[in-house]
């Protein structure tokens, strides 16, 4: 929707349809992400792929990711904040914000390394089930948003339920 009377500048197309091309990866893929998801809150997730998101600018796993959280019964705030969250976490617990702050750590990686007070953090939230389960779905939605902003695929024909990763 816009808010002048000018249009909407066009919508761009995929370099390459990636999935089509090497469908055998794609698949293997998506049963890693459904391994990933195991033993971990679904809400939870979602908050770590859109972050993870933001931080790569994938704007076609943002899409997805916001719509799948909304759908699910997740705040638009706390979607919203997500992206300023160090000055926001009171809209997180604290089991969140370790998730976030790992999220960001293995996502961007600036030092080489994820820093010990960042990994201490989230295993004093997560059992060692459900933290190699965080770090692998985390690890996931990475490989995801690097063939969404590889492909250059386009956001906003997502519709919940019709497509997981």
């Amino acid at each position: 929707m816009t808010t002048t009377n000018e249009a909407n500048a066009p919508e761009h197309t995929p370099r390459i349809r990636w999935t089509e091309h090497a469908p055998d990866v794609y698949k293997a893929m998506v049963r890693l992400d459904q391994a990933s998801r195991k033993h971990l809150d679904p809400a939870l997730l979602e908050l770590v792929k859109i972050r993870a998101s933001q931080i790569n600018h994938c704007a076609f796993c943002l899409d997805m990711h916001s719509k799948d959280a909304l759908a699910a019964g997740e705040s638009v705030e706390r979607i919203v904040q997500l992206s300023a969250w160090e000055e926001s976490q009171h809209f997180y617990t604290e089991k969140e914000i370790a998730a976030i702050e790992l999220t960001e750590a293995m996502t961007v990686l600036t030092d080489g390394f994820v820093p010990d007070e960042v990994f201490e953090k989230a295993a004093k939230h997560f059992d060692e089930t459900e933290l190699s389960h965080l770090i692998s779905a985390i690890t996931v939605i990475n490989a995801w948003n690097r063939f969404g902003v590889t492909a250059r695929l386009v956001p906003g024909h997502y519709t919940p339920g019709s497509l997981k990763h």
